[in-house]
């Protein structure tokens, strides 16, 4: 039996605990948070997020780690060192069921009430303010073309205090707000571009599945989910100006739009959930 521990859940951790053979480690009682029993260590630790005590205790108790990304991996080993043995990059798993873009872009755009004709730009996050939504729609104001069409989907509550802030603004035709849009997925499907200025360093998962889905991405420098792109397809800051002149360049150029979005899904094919699996398997089997 393998013992897992976890800073934050994924699904490669929700698959991982459908096996019988892996046993996730019972959070600590106050009992042994306080030293009066032994406090149990797990076999395999995801981490994510700030390295506190917590974090580096289990780091150093485990028999391996998994990050998530080479940022993430830096991180630990400038406070621990000596845990570069331990240390495994796996990237995070894309988990959906692909679907022809096109046939799906046909039926989003109708359901919408949009020319399906148009470009779509996507943007979507769990927090939208600290992913740079007002940066997205700063861009997306200044870009030169008619023929596209910009949707920020998220739930109700921010999708309200968005259009709030967004109340003396005139965008009209150019961008599309979706509150508890049933399917997700499909949104990713049906866009072009997939737009993420964001301000977060944590591994930005929808840049992955937006890869998968065939978009053009771009996203700033500072998250981890940049070590997947090209310095294209990177932002030096949420408001860096020069993503306005890239956008333009791309959604005017058929062939590079195209070409793009195949290197984007043929990298994100290689992070499944599969075949992520098959790498945290093989690093329990090395135990």
């Amino acid at each position: 039996m393998t013992t897992i521990s976890y800073k934050a859940k994924s699904k490669l951790i929700d698959e991982l605990l459908k096996k019988d053979d892996i046993k996730l480690l019972e959070k600590q009682s106050l009992f042994s948070k306080i030293g009066f029993s032994k406090k149990e260590e797990a076999d395999l630790y995801f981490h994510n997020g700030a390295l506190d005590k917590e974090a580096i205790f289990s780091i150093n108790a485990s028999k391996k780690t998994i990050v998530n990304s080479q940022m993430l991996a830096k991180e630990v080993l400038k406070k621990i060192p000596e845990a570069k043995e331990k240390l495994e990059l796996i990237y995070p798993a894309v988990d959906l069921i692909y679907q022809n873009p096109k046939e799906i872009k046909k039926q989003v755009c109708e359901k919408l009430g949009i020319d399906s004709k148009k470009k779509i730009i996507f943007f979507t996050a769990q927090n939208l303010k600290a992913n740079g939504v007002l940066d997205f729609i700063n861009i997306i104001m200044q870009l030169n073309s008619q023929n596209i069409i910009s949707i920020i989907a998220s739930d109700k509550k921010q999708i309200f205090n968005l259009k709030f802030q967004l109340s003396k603004l005139d965008l009209e035709g150019k961008l599309l707000l979706l509150e508890d849009y049933k399917n997700m997925d499909e949104l990713f499907l049906a866009s072009d571009v997939f737009l993420l200025p964001t301000y977060n360093n944590n591994f930005a998962v929808n840049i992955l599945k937006a890869m998968y889905c065939k978009c053009v991405v771009f996203t700033t420098v500072n998250n981890a989910s940049k070590e997947l792109i090209d310095t294209f397809s990177t932002m030096e800051s949420p408001n860096d100006r020069s993503i306005i002149f890239k956008i333009n360049a791309i959604l005017q150029n058929k062939d590079d739009l195209k070409l793009i979005k195949n290197q984007n899904r043929k990298i994100a094919k290689n992070y499944t959930l599969e075949k992520q699996m098959q790498k945290i398997e093989a690093v329990i089997a090395s135990f």
